[in-house]
């Protein structure tokens, strides 16, 4: 579903230029930028579904990017414009997500050309079981080749649907929840997936914000507290990481950018509020306390520190790029900046978070649960307890003293309430999701400081990630 103009490369190309800027600053052995850049295999599908009387035919992708590591993993989208460029695209992106952020996988998508918002539940329950079984059937969906999980237009629901259809087609297979992830809890997922890849960019915006040479690259200073942010596409990515960023780090979020048009307030939006208007009314017209304006684009270029694209590729553009006034963008969707405007904010001085870091907190959480699957058992059901037992032995010996000192010295109740609650599944998945975004940024920057070479974030990540690919295909023998 892209907004590209007509007169910029297509997300593909923008994938490839990124991926060409990036090799050319690096020597790898002749023909392996080549087999890294190249999409392995895409598969096509049309299928029929008997649908409100009559015979409805539906076309399919999915892409594998790179075998370097298996399974491959990849979301999968149910949009209208959903083509085969697209899926290689993100599948592409997939490939150096993974690698970046370490998670062992090869890169794949998926998408289904349709627009979920015009079937009722229980046609698009037929429409996604026979795509599952589609794909399935030809081991493009399999816990050891091919692991999908939610996109755009697709969530727990869709992926409940496909486990249970590859449980189906796969009776004897033990492993067969971890065929997918994003999957509801009670159908074998794990405490957090939802709310993933939002938490991902409230972790990765930390992380930049923990660094003072990066602030001053963009020209910002203290903290997140008090930040203006704006956010464009209010789904499940930009509604958590917004709301995340509102209630737990003082942001301040003063534009929401959806389909039909755009909020702005100076004062600051309740990102709470205005979802659930979404939620009852479709749109965020007819909000009351806050400015409404019908060209949602036009919020794009106000000033704020923090501009967050959650939705669409290539919503920044040539045509809009020069008017942009914020100091720092994060790609919370895929490819929402082109190569073209990329080019025009650098020398902006605008920084950009790459898409491939920013919104990685989705399949990095993805991991998690497949791991799950893997070994039957919820984290945190092993240790819990015994972590708890511990700390109350410590608990009992600060006590003791804190009655010998009487009122000298008193243990905070909060302290030990805080203290003798072990991790369950939530705060150890929150734990690795953090520890994974630091690492990974950490990569990022060491590039881009360390190298004259590498003026962005965008061009370390893509250097970070292919190195990785081109060792393991070197470890394979290629």
């Amino acid at each position: 579903m892209s907004v590209i103009p007509a007169n910029e490369p297509t997300f593909r190309e923008s994938v490839d230029l990124m991926y060409n800027r990036a090799v050319a600053l690096m020597d790898l052995p002749p023909g392996l930028e080549e087999k890294i850049r190249v999409c392995n295999a895409t598969y096509m599908v049309r299928f029929g579904v008997r649908l409100r009387g009559q015979i409805q035919t539906f076309t399919g992708y999915r892409s594998v990017h790179s075998e370097h590591m298996e399974p491959v993993k990849g979301g999968i989208r149910f949009a209208s414009a959903v083509d085969q460029d697209e899926v290689e695209a993100l599948a592409a992106l997939m490939t150096y997500k993974c690698a970046l952020v370490e998670a062992p996988f090869g890169g794949s998508k998926g998408g289904l050309c349709l627009d979920p918002r015009q079937y009722d539940q229980h046609e698009l329950e037929q429409i996604t079981r026979r795509f599952a079984y589609e794909l399935a059937k030809r081991d493009l969906i399999n816990p050891s080749q091919n692991v999908p999980a939610p996109d755009m237009g697709t969530g727990e629901r869709e992926m409940a649907w496909i486990a249970d259809q590859y449980a189906r087609m796969n009776t004897t297979d033990i492993n067969a929840r971890a065929c997918v992830t994003g999957k509801p809890l009670n159908a074998g997922g794990i405490a957090g997936r939802v709310e993933a890849t939002g938490r991902g960019v409230q972790y990765a915006l930390r992380e930049f914000f923990r660094h003072e040479e990066d602030k001053a690259a963009a020209g910002l200073t203290g903290s997140l507290e008090g930040k203006r942010v704006i956010v464009q596409g209010l789904g499940n990515v930009g509604y958590h990481a917004a709301k995340f960023l509102q209630e737990e780090d003082g942001s301040i979020i003063t534009g929401i950018i959806e389909h039909d048009g755009a909020l702005f307030s100076s004062e600051g939006l309740d990102v709470e509020k205005v979802r659930e208007w979404i939620v009852k009314h479709g749109g965020v017209t007819g909000f009351p306390s806050a400015n409404h304006t019908a060209d949602g684009g036009t919020v794009l270029e106000e000033d704020c520190d923090i501009l967050i694209p959650a939705a669409l590729e290539g919503v920044i553009n040539l045509s809009n790029a020069d008017r942009i006034k914020t100091k720092l963008i994060i790609e919370a969707a895929n490819g929402p900046v082109t190569a073209g405007a990329d080019e025009i904010l650098r020398d902006k001085g605008v920084v950009i978070i790459p898409d491939m870091y920013a919104n990685a907190g989705g399949v990095t959480v993805s991991y998690f649960e497949w791991v799950k699957n893997l070994s039957h058992i919820r984290f945190g059901r092993m240790q819990r307890r015994q972590e708890e037992a511990r700390h109350q032995l410590v608990i009992d010996e600060l006590e003791r003293l804190d009655e010998a000192m009487g009122e000298a010295w008193t243990l905070n109740p909060k302290f030990k309430e805080k203290y003798l609650q072990g991790a369950d599944e939530l705060e150890l998945v929150r734990s690795g999701l953090d520890d994974t975004m630091r690492i990974a940024y950490q990569s990022m920057r060491e590039v881009w400081h360390s190298r004259d070479d590498v003026s962005d974030l965008r061009t370390a990540a893509y250097i970070v990630a292919i190195e990785k690919v081109a060792k393991s295909y070197q470890a394979k023998g290629l």
